[in-house]
């Protein structure tokens, strides 16, 4: 018998792309290069004819000197790219591009002007919350030949005091045992540090997975017993920033709450729309993705009339609820699309062995969804802690403000702006949200389904 055979192997033709295609780029290039020139040009022509102002230290033909300054700074990277490339091809062998090693070198010098620009303001409002003059404005002394105190980039440190965060303490009582937590978080951050030192010090986090999971819940466990705990009596400073830490208190506990309350409701909404078929599924999918698509100040008015008329005016109760409502359709499509991402087969297993679903989704998805709860939390979390618009109508009482609310009150008179105790309260109204990123950054590595496989 003979069996025909037929060759069905398919042949794939290259094309080159078109010449449009390939010049496509370079013009989106040279439009934006043209762009940010012709911006530079209106910003030096508007510059023209101005009189120099009293607080600003003026150089003439200053930005000659920036210039030749990076055109110096661009020749000693071409000569160190050159040595580079010349030792790396000798001790490897190999042909290395010079090109490439000197666009490297380039785009290092352009990056770290970006992080200098970016970083100099937080550096900035540091120093103004040490500040006694209680001003953000640091004015040059043209008799100081140091360039930064000249050009007045920075204040004087010679001058830094810790006046302003006195100010936040005036009329606070604090108790031994909120003593003993606050030092306790700071050990907990403290043995944080230590702990991820160690771990990039060996390359990995075998045997200090352990203490770091101790260490975070001892810190987690530590603030929220002083966000319970810390009463309104034991602020009775005269003026506003003496109740900046109850302030802090309010925020810890009404951001606290609106996170916990995101994830019971994002998760058990999103794992519904990934695994679960059943009438009006998809309209509310579309309804959510609707519901995005307008800021949460155009319901402002409804939001204040509905919790008026429940009594919720000037209540945590009233704002959390508020939150977490517009907490739901954000954090519901982020959790659904992980759990898609999620192998089902892992939850019919637990299911042939007498699960139920909620059983499936409780002890196989939920354990596997560490690192999403995490970032619905924290997304949560920080999004009501700087949250300012809502908390500034809802809440009425300055023993019921947020953060946000109480450093607005720092600005908020014309000849009684508070500057340097608002860079002072900035700073440390900072901390809380450094503590919780910096403790559940190993939730954010690692893989989501390792291990997870059925034997």
């Amino acid at each position: 018998m003979t069996t025909d055979t037929h060759d069905t192997t398919q042949v794939y033709v290259h094309r080159e792309p078109s010449a449009l295609r390939r010049a496509v780029p370079w013009l989106v290039l040279a439009a934006i290069v043209a762009g940010l020139g012709y911006l530079g040009f209106v910003l030096w022509q508007s510059m023209q004819g101005r009189a120099p102002s009293f607080t600003i230290y003026t150089v003439k033909g200053g930005w000659i000197r920036f210039l030749l300054f990076l055109l110096a700074a661009c020749g000693v990277l071409a000569l160190t790219s050159l040595i580079g490339q010349r030792y790396g091809q000798r001790r490897t062998g190999r042909t290395i591009n010079y090109w490439q090693v000197l666009g490297d070198q380039l785009t290092h010098l352009f990056l770290i002007l970006v992080v200098l620009v970016a970083v100099y303001p937080l550096l900035y409002v540091l120093l103004a919350a040490f500040d006694p003059k209680n001003s953000l404005f640091a004015f040059p002394d043209f008799s100081n030949p140091n360039i930064f105190y000249k050009t007045g980039l920075l204040p004087k440190l010679s001058g830094l005091t810790w006046e302003n965060f006195g100010k936040l303490f005036d009329g606070v009582t604090i108790p031994g045992w909120q003593v003993a937590l606050a030092v306790l978080v700071g050990a907990s951050l403290g043995a944080l540090l230590v702990l991820t030192l160690m771990a990039r010090a060996r390359g990995s986090d075998q045997g200090l997975e352990r203490p770091r999971t101790i260490a975070t819940r001892v810190l987690v466990v530590a603030l929220a017993v002083l966000a319970v705990f810390m009463t309104p009596a034991q602020f009775q400073g005269q003026g506003n920033e003496s109740k900046f830490l109850l302030s802090v208190r309010n925020t810890l506990l009404v951001s606290g709450l609106t996170g916990v309350l995101a994830i019971l409701l994002s998760t058990t909404a999103g794992y519904a729309m990934a695994r679960l078929r059943f009438p009006g599924r998809f309209q509310t999918l579309l309804f959510f993705i609707f519901v995005q698509m307008f800021p949460v100040f155009l319901a402002l008015v409804a939001i204040y009339a509905l919790l008026f008329n429940l009594g919720l005016i000037n209540s945590f109760t009233g704002l959390i609820l508020a939150y977490s409502g517009g907490a739901i359709a954000f954090n519901t499509w982020i959790y659904k699309g992980y759990v898609e991402s999620l192998p089902e087969s892992l939850e019919e297993a637990a299911m042939v062995d007498g699960a139920t679903r909620w059983t499936a989704f409780t002890r196989v998805v939920l354990p596997l969804s560490g690192s999403m709860l995490v970032f619905i939390f924290l997304n949560q979390f920080i999004g009501t802690y700087a949250e300012f618009i809502l908390a500034n109508v809802l809440l009425t009482g300055v023993e019921k403000w947020t953060v946000g609310v109480m450093l607005r009150s720092f600005t908020a008179g014309q000849f009684s702006t508070k500057w340097g105790v608002f860079a002072a309260a900035a700073t440390l109204g900072a901390l809380p949200i450094i503590a919780l990123f910096y403790g559940f950054q190993k939730y954010f590595t690692g893989g989501t389904v390792a291990g997870g496989v059925k034997e």
